[in-house]
């Protein structure tokens, strides 16, 4: 069946998260004088992204709102390495500790090399469009500030105004009917397995998986596996 039309996830797909976080982490620790506190940067990131996912699936499941589980993710991690308060940290405090973080993490918002040519090579002959678990205003202004925002105008669908997240069919399908074009005509890309290609092949879409990192993790029917967005043009065109 011919494609016509072609989503994509933004954080690790479009946009290198990882690397941003990381590089702002360490930053932020080390004018904090906390990153002393861990036996190598690596650990205090890799807490820092345990505390981030376990509160994050708070803010996807409406638990929390995105600032809520901002707060959380500042307290948690300020008590691990004790230097939480007796009293606690109040909400005033603990926004300016984490906005802290977010303007060393934002000096390094890039998108990967191949998103911008790929979606220039794909913008005239397929319909293009955002799926993501995060707020629409928080990922149309990281769209904007990595330069990519114009290829997909109002084409952006997020979890938080949609009610429910990826895996759920519903949040494709909503995509999908965005881009006025039936799930077996839409093309989605992401980076997390399960949440992104497995989600998109239930919802009835062609699916593609994005494993930057060559992990070798085994893939399944209906859903192909690529090394960079160059290798969607080729699979596309």
């Amino acid at each position: 069946m011919e494609i016509r039309g072609v989503l994509f996830d933004i954080d690790d797909t479009l946009f290198d998260y990882t690397t941003s976080e990381r590089v702002g982490v360490i930053e932020h620790l080390t004018v904090e004088g906390l990153l002393e506190h861990f036996p190598s940067p690596a650990e205090a990131v890799a807490l820092w992204r345990q505390i981030m996912d376990e509160e994050y699936e708070r803010f996807l499941i409406g638990e929390l709102t995105m600032a809520g589980q901002q707060l959380s993710r500042t307290r948690r991690f300020l008590a691990h390495v004790g230097r939480l308060p007796a009293g606690g940290i109040s909400d005033e405090d603990a926004a300016g500790w984490f906005a802290k973080y977010t303007a060393f993490r934002t000096t390094t918002w890039a998108a990967f090399p191949d998103a911008e040519p790929t979606l220039r090579a794909l913008a005239p002959r397929f319909r293009l469009g955002i799926v993501s678990n995060s707020s629409l205003t928080y990922q149309r202004e990281k769209l904007r500030i990595i330069g990519l925002l114009d290829h997909f105008g109002d084409t952006i669908v997020c979890s938080h105004e949609h009610g429910a997240p990826k895996p759920d069919a519903g949040i494709f399908l909503a995509a999908c009917a965005l881009l006025g074009l039936p799930a077996h005509q839409v093309a989605y890309v992401g980076d997390k397995y399960e949440i992104d290609a497995v989600g998109a092949r239930e919802a009835g879409l062609r699916s593609y998986w994005i494993d930057r990192e060559a992990t070798g993790a085994p893939s399944s029917e209906g859903i192909t596996v690529i090394r960079s967005l160059d290798e969607l043009v080729a699979s596309l065109l």
